[in-house]
């Protein structure tokens, strides 16, 4: 199971974690905007309603090949009724269903729903609540797919720094050389990049970030790591090419400082938009 998030609907936290990929938000915390102190009653009457456990059965028939279809169809008929109770533990066990799951425990622990389950709920407990809970939620997944669009440009990069140190070694590390040597060279070439975008070396930045780990290129923004993608590229050709380290980063830097400012004005058009 995924680390917890947390949505703000309104303000207020609501826990969410992920579940074979598919995002699960915390009933016992929508629970508590109706009822602070008994959260877990609220959530086991919203599941005496027969509209409830008619739509939760739906939903496991759609999602869910082995759900239980006799004890759904015991539950449906008893519900609504006076004496009728279901606890989501009784619900889940007994029709082994995978649209909810609860955690035990005092701190941390709850009822969670798949999302389509848990904005039903929330509907339920305030149809405003609900609203803030899905513009909250879709802020989320925007600045999920944003990270997920940070890190595929990060995995771009370090495939073109193959690219980069592969043509290092063919071209500009002659034979019988230490390993210390090699790292060195490396190191060097690395550099010529670091200098060209960043304008300082690595160990520059390690001296001006002591408490950061890692190097500048962790901290790089998505536009910075496509163009140091771009300029690993140009160097491994003007390495094979065998152009001078001066000369490659004169011109990697006016490449860095063309494509920054073409991403910059990328970004503005989108904004205007």
């Amino acid at each position: 199971m995924a680390k917890e998030m947390q949505l703000h609907a309104d303000g207020r936290i609501i826990r969410m974690t992920k579940v074979n990929g598919e995002d699960y938000v915390c009933l016992t915390d929508i629970a508590r905007q109706k009822n602070a102190d008994f959260p877990a009653d609220v959530v086991r009457n919203w599941m005496r309603s027969k509209a409830t456990v008619a739509f939760l059965g739906l939903w496991e028939q759609l999602h869910n090949p082995d759900f239980k279809l006799v004890e759904f169809d015991q539950f449906r008929d008893e519900a609504g009724s006076n004496a009728f109770v279901l606890p989501p533990q009784v619900w889940i066990e007994k029709t082994n269903a995978i649209g909810m799951f609860s955690k035990s425990g005092r701190y941390g622990g709850g009822t969670f729903a798949h999302h389509d389950i848990a904005f039903e709920f929330a509907s339920w407990v305030s149809v405003e609540f609900k609203l803030y809970l899905i513009t909250d939620y879709q802020r989320l997944k925007v600045e999920e797919q944003r990270q997920l669009g940070w890190s595929a440009k990060r995995e771009l990069a370090k495939i073109n720094y193959r690219i980069h140190t592969d043509a290092i070694q063919q071209n500009l590390i002659p034979a019988a050389v230490s390993r210390a040597q090699m790292n060195i060279i490396y190191a060097d070439e690395a550099d010529v990049l670091n200098v060209a975008l960043f304008g300082k070396t690595h160990q520059q930045w390690q001296r001006e970030n002591p408490t950061l780990k890692g190097n500048q290129r962790d901290y790089a923004n998505i536009n910075q790591l496509i163009c140091i993608s771009n300029m690993e590229n140009i160097n491994a050709v003007m390495i094979n090419d065998g152009i001078p380290q001066p000369q490659r980063l004169k011109r990697l830097n006016e490449i860095a400082i063309h494509q920054m400012r073409v991403l910059s004005e990328v970004d503005n058009r989108k904004l205007l938009k």
